[in-house]
């Protein structure tokens, strides 16, 4: 059980303290499609790419200006895009915990390599690079996030204690971004549902889903079982993912690392 200490803790100073019942009753987080509300006035468009040697091949990086933030929104393409009836796409947010410094409480630094491979194998493709830290919430308050998460909240409920909400990402500037690549119908590799109807809703054609597929490890494994439980992720190994949740020496090593 969550200590309710960790509210009277310095740390925590402006923390509004949580509805608990709410959180409880509120189990499943229905994902929703956020939108900006004047999206046809959006834009993004490229402003300078150049070629990027990387271990898994060569690729063209596309630095993207737009009409919504002052963020380098980044795109990595590989071959001839317009030869694709659908191109193989990721559409990755940041994550500077996971995609650079490795960390192991989450997976986001290995889908991105695996986007990288993919795509690379394929010959063609596109990964976006939004600059969404932390679901939306950014980096400082991704980190009170994981302090939560270290008390022994999940990570929706963390996000929902601290005022977010479970997942505050918009992909409005990805499918802007892909439109200008002239890419309209694509193959995405994703596990999250949300991300799926984000990008139909804006118009683009999305054919087929290709599964991440990135093995849990005993740091991460809650945090999996999180987002298959309670955000509808279609993970490959749901049940194991919920299995290794409940398991007693994964509990110990969750205990000790949140």
């Amino acid at each position: 059980t969550p200590s309710s200490s960790v509210f009277g803790s310095s740390l925590y100073i402006g923390l509004p303290a949580p509805n608990l019942a709410h959180l409880l009753h509120q189990e499943t987080i229905q994902h929703q499609v956020v939108r900006h509300p004047e999206i046809v006035g959006l834009h993004a468009r490229q402003e300078g790419r150049h070629r990027l040697r990387h271990e898994h091949g060569t690729f063209q990086l596309a630095f993207f200006s737009n009409s919504a933030d002052q963020k380098e929104h980044l795109a990595f393409t590989m071959g001839d895009l317009a030869s694709q009836d659908a191109v193989l796409v990721r559409v990755h947010s940041e994550c500077f915990t996971g995609d650079v410094m490795g960390s192991r409480r989450c997976d986001c630094g290995e889908q991105l390599d695996q986007a990288l491979a993919m795509v690379a194998q394929e010959g063609v493709g596109v990964v976006l690079y939004l600059r969404q830290e932390g679901r939306g919430i950014g980096l400082l308050e991704k980190m009170k996030a994981y302090n939560l998460q270290d008390a022994g909240f999940d990570t929706v409920d963390a996000n929902l204690m601290l005022g977010h909400d479970a997942d505050s990402r918009d992909y409005t500037l990805g499918s802007l971004m892909l439109e200008d690549l002239g890419v309209r119908a694509v193959r995405l590799i994703t596990n999250n549902p949300a991300k799926i109807d984000a990008l139909k809703a804006d118009g683009i054609n999305v054919v087929e889903r290709v599964p991440s597929r990135i093995a849990a490890n005993a740091d991460n494994a809650f945090y999996l079982s999180t987002k298959v439980r309670r955000m509808d992720h279609m993970l490959e190994s749901r049940s194991a993912v919920q299995r290794t949740e409940a398991s007693p020496a994964n509990l110990a090593a969750l205990s000790e690392v949140g």
